[in-house]
C-alpha cells in the first residue's frame, strides 16, 4: 500500500506513526496538493490528502477513516484505539481533541499564508484562534489529568503529540506555547520515538 502526501500534513502524519507503530509496512509518497498537483490527481484527482492506495488499488481518504481500516488488519491487542468500553471512550476523546486542534491550526496556517493580507477576515481568524486555544487547553488538562508514557502509546497520545508538534510550527501567531507545558513536553518526548523520528515533521 501507498500512502500519499507530505508529513508537513498533520493528518498524513498521524498516519504515517500509526502504520510504523502498527507495524504495517507501505511505501510513502511524499506528494504535495500544492507542488506536485498533476502528480497528486493522477493518484486521486479528489486531491485530498492523506490518500491511502491500497493493495487492491482503492482509495480511501481522511486519516481517521484510514485508521479505521488500518487497525481491522492487525490483531485487536495490537491496535492503537482500545476496543472495550470505558477505555475506548477516553481514547477517543482525546483523538476528538487533537483533530479539533489540528483542523483550527491549519486553517488559521491557510488564512495566515495562503489569502492576500488585504483579504483576510479578522473576525474568523479571531474565532479560529479562540477555537484553537479552547482545544489546546482541554489536551493541556487531559495531559495534566493523565501524564501519558513513551512506551504506552495509543491513538490518543499519539494525535496530540501530532496536533501540538504542527501548532508549534504553524501557528505561533495564535497559540502561546508557554501556556502549555505539558503539551510542550509531552511533543518533545514523543518526537523521540523511533516511529516520530521514522516519519519527521518537513
Amino acid at each position: 500500500m501507498q500512502l500519499i502526501g507530505m508529513l508537513d500534513s498533520p493528518y498524513v502524519r498521524r498516519v504515517a506513526i500509526s502504520l510504523r507503530l502498527l507495524d504495517i509496512d507501505y511505501q510513502h509518497l511524499p506528494l504535495s496538493v500544492f507542488r506536485n498537483m498533476p502528480e497528486f490527481r493522477d493518484i486521486n484527482p479528489v486531491l485530498k490528502v492523506p490518500t491511502l492506495v491500497c493493495d487492491d488499488g482503492e482509495l480511501l481518504m481522511d486519516s481517521s477513516l484510514i485508521l479505521d481500516y488500518l487497525e481491522r488488519l492487525v490483531p485487536p491487542e495490537r491496535r492503537l484505539t482500545p476496543e472495550a468500553l470505558p477505555a475506548r471512550q477516553h481514547c477517543l476523546h482525546g483523538i476528538g481533541l487533537a483533530l479539533a486542534a489540528m483542523e483550527k491550526a491549519v486553517q488559521a496556517f491557510y488564512e495566515c499564508q495562503l489569502r492576500p493580507a488585504e483579504a483576510r477576515h479578522a473576525p474568523w481568524l479571531a474565532r479560529v484562534a479562540e477555537q484553537l486555544n479552547a482545544a489546546c487547553l482541554q489536551m493541556e488538562a487531559l495531559l495534566q489529568r493523565q501524564p501519558p508514557q513513551l512506551t504506552q502509546l495509543d491513538q490518543a497520545t499519539l494525535s496530540i503529540a501530532v496536533a501540538w508538534r504542527f501548532i508549534a510550527e504553524r501557528a505561533t501567531a495564535q497559540v502561546r506555547l508557554d501556556d502549555y507545558p505539558a503539551l510542550c513536553a509531552w511533543s518533545q518526548q514523543a518526537e523521540t520515538h523511533p516511529a516520530f523520528l521514522a516519519c519527521p515533521f518537513e
